[in-house]
């Protein structure tokens, strides 16, 4: 059964694509598998830092069914959660909306939306340098 979200959210991602006036832009890659996500997010009130709320979540990009499968289930998941909520995240929380087991290979590809939005964040609230992100750390 979680087979098959994975693949009806890679074949049919929700929240794909780009927003018009997004808070904050974002590109990873997973130089392993040729991942590629970019994320973009609209905050109701970026100036409440840590307690903005996720209003808008879009992605887009390329790559393995299990990358594409977690960003567009992250999408979801994001929407209505707070920045500090969004930065508590482990992969642990990724691997769970994914619900299957998945092996030390495939986790990178599994926890790369997830580390484009908290590092977009953190680049947006000048917490960490401008750099795309990489999974190859």
């Amino acid at each position: 059964m979680y087979r098959q979200q994975i693949l009806d959210h890679y074949k049919n991602p929700r929240n794909y694509g780009d927003l018009d006036s997004p808070t904050f832009t974002h590109v990873g890659e997973n130089p392993m598998c040729g991942d590629t996500i970019e994320m973009d997010v609209v905050l109701d009130d970026p100036e409440q830092g840590e307690e903005a709320v996720i209003e808008q979540v879009a992605f887009q990009g390329d790559g393995c069914a299990i990358s594409q499968a977690s960003a567009s289930m992250l999408s979801e998941e994001l929407r209505g959660k707070t920045v500090a909520e969004l930065e508590a995240m482990d992969r642990d929380d990724v691997t769970d909306l994914l619900g299957v087991d998945i092996s030390p290979m495939r986790v990178k590809c599994a926890v790369l939306a997830e580390k484009v939005a908290q590092d977009g964040a953190e680049i947006f609230f000048g917490e960490r340098e401008a750099e795309k992100t990489s999974t190859e750390e």
